[in-house]
């Protein structure tokens, strides 16, 4: 029987019975209730945009956003974004998802913390920001009834999420910290970091190897 929270049905299929337990067992409570939150947000604004998804594949990439923050699931030669990108898109394929499903998933988490570009992608791709930025920057909170905020909240708490979210940005970050550069993720480890040193885009340019 599909669970249904603020009238979002979780898909009850194999698929994402299979990404619930992946990600309860590598992530700390804090990121699977967000995780989750994420995938109600997100369809809870794609009904108000008119924006119809794929339910599992919304799910998939909204369960496996933060994965690359994680101690089971972190690398550091990339940025964690692309660690959570690759671990949805081998799963979609493994589980018979086309290569083109599981591109949309792939750009969607990749550009989660990227504003102004998955808003005009797939509905699958735009739905994983959308539900991001409600959970995290609080954006667009008006798009969602005060009603169906509390439903979310009442299943997948909140409490002290703030501070716990940034932490986790910031332990998921810290071995990689080059990995940031051009990216809002730099300002997390500029916050908490006492030897974090931003790289200047302008120097950058004034300093290469071209004469002029």
């Amino acid at each position: 029987m599909s669970e249904t929270i603020a009238g979002i049905s979780i898909p009850d299929t194999a698929l994402v019975r299979e990404a619930t337990e992946l990600v309860r067992a590598a992530a700390s409570p804090l990121l699977f209730h967000h995780s989750r939150r994420v995938f109600l947000f997100g369809s809870l604004k794609g009904r108000h945009r008119g924006l119809t998804a794929d339910p599992e594949l919304l799910y998939v990439g909204a369960m496996f956003h933060d994965l690359g923050l994680t101690p089971r699931y972190r690398r550091t030669d990339q940025r964690f974004e692309v660690d959570g990108a690759d671990l949805a898109r081998d799963f979609l394929l493994g589980h018979g998802r086309t290569p083109a499903e599981a591109r949309a998933v792939w750009l969607g988490i990749a550009l989660h913390t990227t504003p102004g570009i998955a808003e005009h992608l797939e509905p699958e791709a735009a739905l994983v920001t959308a539900g991001v930025e409600t959970d995290v920057l609080g954006f667009g909170l008006d798009e969602i009834g005060d009603d169906d905020r509390a439903a979310v909240v009442a299943v997948h708490d909140r409490t002290q999420f703030k501070d716990g979210i940034l932490a986790a940005f910031a332990d998921g970050m810290r071995e990689r910290p080059g990995t940031t550069f051009g990216t809002m993720n730099d300002d997390v480890l500029a916050h908490f970091d006492p030897d974090f040193a931003r790289q200047d885009f302008v120097e950058i340019i004034r300093a290469n190897a071209w004469p002029s």
